[in-house]
């Protein structure tokens, strides 16, 4: 047992190099995955948590019945969303209230502007804002202004006045509603009966409704984003300048009908447990209580008289529910090429590393260890490296999940980051990273358990030498200087080495594209998402990050199997650059092939991802995208080279000559 844990321990020591490229390797992969895909599910907890805390609407129902509603449609509603579950009964939270958008007078400039008339202000039951600054408040004629991030709409400061000229606001009404104003006969009636009201702010809020950094979109239908069978829109996308909160005790009592049809009732649903606003269960739940709405008011012709707003009307927070689920398939989509180029490295090292230890192996044979304790020393050591990796992995998907949280800041005012981490990614990209690490472990064991000891302790017999494609055809091959001539011929020789170099790459660059495709929809095309943009240039450093770990981790292999090689070619009496060049030339003839063959698989991913978020086309990328994408692979290839410059140059000649190959 002692001298089976000290051959362990060797191993460890003499394949630190490799042992880190794994953990690396798996840390990227891993990382990237686990935090893409982890970051839809924050976002959506996180949203969750703050509209249970806000108790946010579900429905706001509007009435177009000229009497409106009645104290006994408001139980009605009540009674019709009181649910019960689990022997506990749940009621939700009924208020009344009106809107309107106007153009009113704000401390001498006019403004389009939202008004909510309610009648529990300043003691909010539903949509409970965050309150930024407030003075005391007297009961009369009071107002609070909503505030985006941190910054008001249009700066309202508080003891602001704005001025409330009720027959203008009919008169703009009556256009929105007829295309005609009021006649000036019954303005001057009007004029006569109802004067101005003068309101002074006393808050600043931040409605948990208005989240859209670009003005206040909320319910109603935006042009860019297909809305779920749910509800019902408003018409087209209006941006107003300021959203104001009062009492509608201000409404003059002689016009309260005209005015607002007695208001509107807002629903929010009595039990958050059993619904996350993003659900299907919510969503299903959203559609059937819609019909029974519809349903409870109806005139005498059997047509509905109300019209219900749901949640999922609020473009702005509906556009932030596609643009995480555009994430999500993001995630999807990139973990699948991700993995596929992370376990064709993994398998290439893990392979390489049993075939350096056949001596060993032949040695632990003929003492009599048994080839399953052989084999379990090598998926000891994968095993290890994999674990580390996916455990740093998890804090990288952590982070890199808070980090798309707070870039989607940039175009929304989100709530605080809930503590919530979706662990879905990282187990299933972790278990089939760790699997094909152990598959290829135990496969290279077995092959090489399985031969006889004797076999195992004669060196490898080198691969027969014989002729590449470019020496059939003369004119071509006499044309190469000498280095350039080993060259080719030591790229096409190892043929197996080769390929990997070249999907890998491949692979890489198509990642690289997909993440500049992203960028290219943001910045010229129809996905206008700041968010998503940090999110593309997360894609390119990630891909450009494993394009260098397996670029190094190939080519670390390389060189430590032709040691006895490059020390040759020392005493030969090649100077540093001309060494380091020998495997240089080889790395980028690979990389430009994988380059070449990564644009077809690029196209072919494009395709793939944009299909996936359903926007954009292959056609539309930039014709200038598809050249930077090759010089982003190219530069994290030279950053490779500088990093393995060192290792070249330091080989022992005297070990290496005597080196038995």
């Amino acid at each position: 047992m002692k001298t089976y844990l000290k051959t362990l321990g060797r191993m460890f020591s003499k394949h630190v190099t490799r042992f880190i490229s794994i953990i690396f390797i798996v840390l990227i992969a891993v990382g990237f995955a686990s935090g893409v895909g982890a970051a839809t599910d924050k976002i959506n907890h996180s949203l969750d948590e703050y509209y249970r805390s806000a108790n946010v609407i579900d429905f706001i129902i509007k009435s177009s019945a000229d009497e409106g509603f009645s104290d006994e449609d408001i139980a009605a509603v009540e009674d019709l969303f009181t649910q019960t579950e689990d022997g506990k009964t749940y009621s939700p939270t009924v208020a009344s209230g009106m809107s309107v958008d106007v153009n009113l007078e704000i401390e001498g400039q006019t403004s389009l502007t939202r008004i909510y008339f309610l009648d529990n202000f300043p003691d909010f039951t539903v949509n409970i804002p965050d309150i930024k600054n407030s003075t005391e408040y007297s009961g009369e004629n009071q107002v609070a202004y909503a505030q985006q991030g941190n910054k008001s709409i249009r700066g309202i400061p508080l003891g602001a006045t704005i001025n409330l000229d009720f027959v203008d606001i009919l008169d703009q009404l009556s256009v929105q509603d007829t295309g005609e104003g009021l006649s000036d006969t019954y303005k001057d009636l009007l004029n006569r009966l109802v004067d101005d009201v003068n309101l002074t702010t006393t808050q600043t809020v931040q409605s948990p409704l208005l989240i859209a950094l670009d003005g206040e979109p909320s319910y109603i239908n935006g042009e860019d984003v297909e809305l779920p069978e749910t509800g019902s829109g408003l018409g087209d996308l209006i941006t107003v300048d300021n959203v104001i909160y009062t009492s509608s005790d201000v409404i003059p009592s002689v016009m309260g009908t005209a005015l607002l049809n007695t208001g509107d009732i807002y629903v929010s649903l009595g039990n958050r447990d059993l619904f996350n606003c993003y659900s299907g269960g919510y969503n299903d739940y959203v559609g059937e209580m819609t019909e029974k709405i519809t349903a409870l008011f109806t005139d005498d012709d059997g047509q509905s008289t109300v019209q219900v707003i749901t949640l999922y009307d609020n473009f702005a927070l509906y556009s932030l529910y596609s643009y995480s689920e555009k994430v999500e398939a993001l995630g999807w989509v990139l973990v699948v090429a991700f993995l596929f180029v992370t376990a064709l490295v993994v398998y290439s090292n893990i392979s390489r590393l049993v075939e350096e230890e056949r001596s060993q192996i032949a040695c632990m044979r003929t003492i009599g260890y048994s080839a399953f304790k052989i084999i379990f020393k090598y998926a000891l050591f994968a095993a290890i490296a994999a674990g580390i990796g996916g455990f740093g992995a998890y804090f990288v998907g952590e982070g890199l999940a808070q980090l798309i949280y707070y870039v989607f800041n940039f175009s929304y005012v989100m709530p605080a980051m809930s503590l919530y981490f979706s662990v879905t990614f990282f187990v299933i990209v972790f278990t089939i990273i760790a699997a094909t690490i152990l598959t290829a472990t135990i496969i290279s064991g077995i092959r090489m358990t399985s031969a006889m000891p004797a076999v195992l302790l004669r060196p490898k017999p080198p691969k027969a030498g014989k002729k590449v494609i470019f020496e059939r055809i003369p004119w071509l091959w006499n044309l190469l200087p000498f280095k350039y001539k080993s060259t080719v011929r030591n790229v096409l020789r190892y043929m197996s080495r080769f390929l990997m170099t070249v999907i890998a790459v491949a692979i890489s660059m198509a990642l690289v594209m997909a993440g500049l495709a992203i960028l290219d929809l943001c910045l010229f095309g129809s996905l206008n998402s700041s968010a998503i943009i940090a999110i593309s240039a997360i894609i390119i450093i990630f891909a450009g990050l494993l394009t260098a770990t397996v670029i190094y981790t190939l080519t670390n292999i390389n060189i430590s199997e032709r040691n006895r090689e490059l020390a040759t070619l020392m005493v030969l009496g090649y100077q540093d650059g001309e060494v380091s060049g020998y495997i240089f030339r080889e790395i980028y003839i690979d990389t430009l092939i994988g380059i070449i063959f990564g644009y077809p698989l690029a196209a072919l991913l494009i395709w793939v991802v944009f299909n996936m978020i359903g926007l954009g086309t292959l056609g539309g990328v930039s014709w200038f995208m598809w050249l930077i994408a090759p010089v982003v692979v190219v530069l994290f290839t030279f950053l490779v080279t500088i990093l393995l410059r060192r290792k070249i140059v330091r080989v022992d000649m005297n070990e290496s000559l005597k080196a038995i190959e």
